[in-house]
């Protein structure tokens, strides 16, 4: 069964389908910077969308320094046997 979530925004009502999300992890992602609970601003649209693309940036930035640590193929010393 699909998830929906309804925004208000501006006064008006927007209901997005989440798809099936049986954890709820994709509502418990979007509500982490936006609520449902009261009528929002284009303000903080943009607000919720900055504190997202700022998370996924550290994400990327955390995820390269950790692939910086592993050998390159180059120096992994794999040889056929």
């Amino acid at each position: 069964m699909n998830k929906t979530i309804t925004f208000h925004i501006n006064q008006e009502a927007y209901t997005i389908n989440l798809g099936k999300d049986p954890d709820n992890t994709l509502r418990a992602s979007v509500e982490k910077y936006l609520t449902t609970e009261k009528n929002l601003s284009v303000i903080e649209l943009l607000l919720a969308y900055l504190r997202k693309s700022e998370e996924i940036v550290n994400l990327e930035k955390h995820i390269k320094e950790e692939l910086d640590k592993l050998p390159s193929l180059d120096d992994a010393n794999i040889t056929k046997e």
